[in-house]
């Protein structure tokens, strides 16, 4: 390719907001050279790189924007450590059918068994795939939803919670609600229901929510709802954490 043309087609690139395709042109040419590339396979090469280059940009963005406390994918998960999980149900999920059909998916077991990674994982795997996601905990939406009915602004920070692809609550069951805070809890769920998935975990196990939400009625409501269409996964294992303690403890006593 001519410096003229390069410089022209660089040109024509960036007013295009095709910036990738600007420095890279030199690239494409070489390969197309390389390969004897017809006209329609170089179209084909040029156009499937810009469009690995912006999914990729987007999926960045879309981590950056979800508030996720890590990135961690399945393959990190020590499934090994779980001998009592399957992991076929957990890469079942993976496949994202629950959220293409915009069902739910609920991960209980206490605290420390990887509930956080595994929805994480979720979540990151979703993005990925090309779907909005926001992680917030149980306490923290409450909270948020709280102070935003007080200033008059329930409606849009309720957007907030309610605009995902894939809304991740952690957390459920730490801390009891109130009636009122339960009530928030309420309008997400059934705003979102068939509308958007929810990937929750709670320490707590479903009979057990109406002491969480502290109203009996409200907390079947919400499950109501939430189960309707909800892939449940249940982990009675050991705590990563405390494996992580006990291994440090063990070094340190070796070195003593």
């Amino acid at each position: 390719m001519s410096e003229l043309v390069s410089t022209r087609v660089r040109n024509t690139a960036g007013k295009l907001g095709l910036p990738h395709l600007a420095e890279a042109i030199r690239e494409y040419t070489r390969r197309a050279d390389e390969g004897k590339m017809g006209y329609l396979d170089f179209l084909d090469l040029v156009l499937s790189e810009e469009l690995a280059v912006r999914d990729d940009r987007r999926f960045r963005q879309g981590l950056r924007l979800s508030k996720l406390p890590h990135h961690k994918t399945l393959d990190e998960y020590d499934f090994a450590f779980q001998p009592d999980l399957d992991p076929r149900k957990v890469k079942d999920l993976a496949t994202l059918s629950f959220v293409e059909g915009k069902a739910n998916a609920a991960l209980l077991g206490p605290p420390g068994v990887g509930k956080t990674h595994i929805a994480v994982a979720l979540a990151v795997a979703a993005c990925r795939a090309g779907y909005s996601i926001y992680f917030t905990s149980l306490d923290d939406m409450v909270r948020n939803l709280k102070a935003a009915e007080t200033a008059g602004r329930l409606t849009n920070k309720l957007g907030t919670y309610l605009r995902p692809g894939v809304l991740v609550v952690d957390e459920v069951g730490y801390q009891p609600l109130e009636r009122a805070e339960a009530n928030l809890v309420f309008q997400v769920n059934s705003k979102r229901y068939e509308k958007g998935s929810i990937i929750l975990t709670s320490n707590k196990t479903f009979s057990e929510w109406g002491q969480v939400f502290g109203d009996e009625v409200l907390a079947t409501a919400i499950l109501d709802r939430l189960l309707h269409h909800c892939e449940v996964i249940s982990i009675n294992g050991l705590s990563y954490r405390l494996k992580n303690r006990l291994q440090a403890i063990e070094r340190e006593n070796d070195v003593a």
